[in-house]
């Protein structure tokens, strides 16, 4: 059995993102025989739970990668002598680096190469010299525009590895050992909807009146409307929820927020982990997508799905965290009323020609 070191450094959607890429490695049968595989994830503060979840995953560290973490350690010897040092003990044999199309495998590659290990993959616009042994070039070995699984993926069958007979390739957690209390009464109370209205870049995030309105809309159209958030977004929580919803915000692990979104009929969201935390339970996802990053990379992936927001907008592939454009124009424009009728397609098991153009175009 090999032992792989597969890296993931980004946020909690990013390696939910990975998941795919993580099964060929863990199962994937390599041309020397060995099969399956030890898999270490190396994942970043934001990703540690999600990485915690993953199927196939025999163990997860944490490590504040100075070139990705926002605000960022200072990158001295301490921060990579630890990270040289844990893999060294941890007796790694190669290693899959998974990185965005902005992001260069290379400073990863020459701490790993440090540490010893012997055969590194990664895809990398720059020459890589003795860095990588397996180099994808983007543009040439594949092409940027797809889904971010497809891309991780692709990485991890250069190096070899491949998704076993039988997988999809579809988003994926690991089944949950205990039952929670507070899933189990959601589920008795029967069927809802989950509106998850922060996102942690501004530029994301659909405006909270807007949510809040939507809330009453469903309500009146005869739907349960559960509201989530994480601890930081209790007060936004409480305005979208108003008097009548349930307000989860800030009262759910990672776990259980999965469990909550594995229950609901539909989830809206922005472009945030949730919305890639409910595609891997396979729920519906109307997702208020900001144009900052492109929506064929970065949208749920593998459940039905309705794409709302202007992808052609000033702010589109700018990155940007706060919104350039005065009124938020690419998300500002859409109205609850048009978000309603995109839940009550996806509730009738239709998505829209229009969401199809936009991430598949």
């Amino acid at each position: 059995m090999s032992r792989v070191l597969v890296a993931r450094l980004d946020s909690m959607g990013d390696v939910l993102l990975s998941g795919p890429a993580l099964r060929a490695v863990a199962h994937g049968k390599k041309p020397d025989g060995s099969h399956p595989n030890d898999v270490l994830l190396l994942c970043g503060p934001e990703g540690a739970s999600a990485g915690q979840m993953l199927p196939d995953v025999t163990e997860t560290h944490t490590w504040p990668c100075p070139w990705i973490v926002n605000p960022a350690p200072a990158a001295d010897a301490q921060l990579t002598n630890s990270l040289v040092d844990f893999v060294r003990a941890s007796r790694i044999d190669e290693a899959v680096i998974l990185t965005s199309f902005h992001q260069s495998p290379l400073p990863l590659a020459l701490l790993l190469r440090l540490a010893g290990v012997e055969r590194i993959t990664g895809a990398s616009t720059d020459y890589a010299g003795s860095l990588l042994d397996v180099r994808l070039k983007p543009g040439e070995d594949f092409v940027e525009d797809q889904p971010e699984a497809i891309r991780a993926l692709g990485i991890a069958e250069a190096a070899g590895f491949h998704l076993p007979s039988g997988d999809d390739g579809k988003l994926r957690i690991a089944p949950s050992e205990e039952p929670d209390r507070l899933v189990e009464e959601l589920a008795q109370e029967g069927n809802y909807i989950v509106v998850h209205p922060g996102a942690t870049a501004p530029a994301r995030a659909w405006p909270a009146l807007h949510n809040a309105a939507l809330v009453e809309l469903l309500e009146a159209y005869g739907h349960r409307v559960v509201v989530t958030g994480g601890p930081s977004e209790t007060s936004l929580t409480a305005t979208v929820a108003g008097p009548s919803a349930l307000n989860l915000g800030g009262r759910t692990s990672l776990r259980t927020l999965a469990e909550v979104l594995k229950g609901a009929a539909v989830v809206v969201t922005g472009n945030t982990g949730p919305a890639h935390l409910a595609a891997a339970v396979g729920t519906p996802v109307v997702c208020l997508f900001s144009p900052v990053v492109p929506a064929v990379r970065w949208a749920p992936y593998g459940v039905p799905l309705e794409l709302l927001g202007d992808q052609d907008a000033p702010c589109a592939n700018s990155r940007t965290r706060e919104c350039p454009v005065p009124g938020h124009p690419c998300l500002g424009s859409v109205s609850p009323e048009q978000v309603v009728e995109a839940v009550e397609r996806l509730l009738g098991g239709v998505a829209s020609l229009a969401t199809r153009r936009k991430v598949w175009k």
